[in-house]
């Protein structure tokens, strides 16, 4: 299977952006009802239909409705182009079923066949996956951990009220770890909101993305035994003591090398492909509309 997908399901799917998808578009006029400038467009003769445009539209969020037009018909122009040298090529194709069960259209099956047999894929040998694995060694690092302790004084944001006093807590408790960093365990206990504080705060070991932006933030310019001052998050205030950084360590190749065949497959075909359609642009007929086949959202 090839990068190329055609999300058929993507095109029936609701989405919050678009919440009145399937309220028919009037022809040449954007979904928002702003008219869009828009002359006819046509493959190799073959018109695209302008209703058929705007249904298209719904899969292009975009900055404004002229945008969105444009996307939507060049994706139209690409499908036409490769439906097109389907026929012309007699693809014969076997639908087969997605990771969810699934059934893709007999269209998209021939599209999808027609890229695997005429797009050419070449395979990363080994010494390839070595070199590309010495050039990017800080992509094959295990996240760093940490040992942390915390103590949250609750509060919400939007509570102005609460949030300040919050931060007056924050502020006496800080002091009062500066006078004596040892009690940070008995002040967890004693005041802090979070589940931990039966803990004496302490969070255990936590990693990358286990906590809030601006903890992580914190925590990556802590040593070992430094207790913060006030860190303000969704949640509150925090004070955080880091008691050990354990350091990322390096990946072996042999633990990474089907990553990187993957990685780089993928690339290889996104490039291929890309190729392919801009080849298939450049020997057709397209009015009413500027492409270029590299940039096009079915090579994504």
């Amino acid at each position: 299977m090839t990068a190329f997908v055609i999300d058929h399901a993507a095109r029936h799917r609701p989405t919050a952006e678009h919440p009145n998808e399937h309220r028919p578009a009037t022809p040449g006029t954007a979904p928002s009802g702003e008219r869009v400038a828009m002359p006819p467009v046509s493959v190799n003769g073959v018109a695209l239909s302008r209703k058929a445009i705007a249904a298209e539209v719904q899969n292009f969020p975009a900055r404004n409705p002229g945008e969105g037009w444009r996307a939507a018909a060049r994706a139209l122009v690409i499908r036409e182009l490769l439906r097109q040298e389907a026929r012309r090529l007699d693809i014969r194709a076997e639908q087969k079923l997605d990771e969810d069960g699934r059934r893709e259209t007999a269209e998209d099956a021939q599209l999808r066949t027609l890229i695997e047999r005429e797009v050419r894929m070449p395979t990363a040998d080994e010494e390839t996956l070595r070199r590309f694995y010495a050039n990017n060694l800080r992509r094959y690092v295990t996240p760093p951990l940490y040992e942390v302790d915390h103590i949250l004084i609750g509060a919400r944001k939007d509570n102005e009220k609460a949030f300040a006093a919050a931060r007056q807590i924050a502020a006496r408790l800080r002091g009062e770890l500066t006078m004596a960093p040892e009690r940070f365990a008995a002040l967890a206990r004693d005041c802090s909101n979070c589940p931990s504080a039966s803990l004496g705060g302490s969070l255990g070991q936590i990693g990358p993305g286990d906590t809030t932006p601006e903890f992580e933030a914190t925590l990556a310019a802590l040593s070992p035994g430094d207790i913060s001052a006030p860190v303000e998050t969704r949640y509150g205030v925090h004070l955080i003591r880091l008691t050990r950084r354990i350091e990322g360590r390096q990946l072996p190749f042999e633990a990474v090398r089907e990553r990187i065949a993957s990685h780089l497959a993928e690339r290889v075909t996104r490039q291929a492909t890309a190729q392919y359609l801009s080849l298939l642009v450049g020997r057709a007929d397209i009015s009413g509309i500027a492409i270029d086949g590299a940039s096009s959202p079915l090579v994504q």
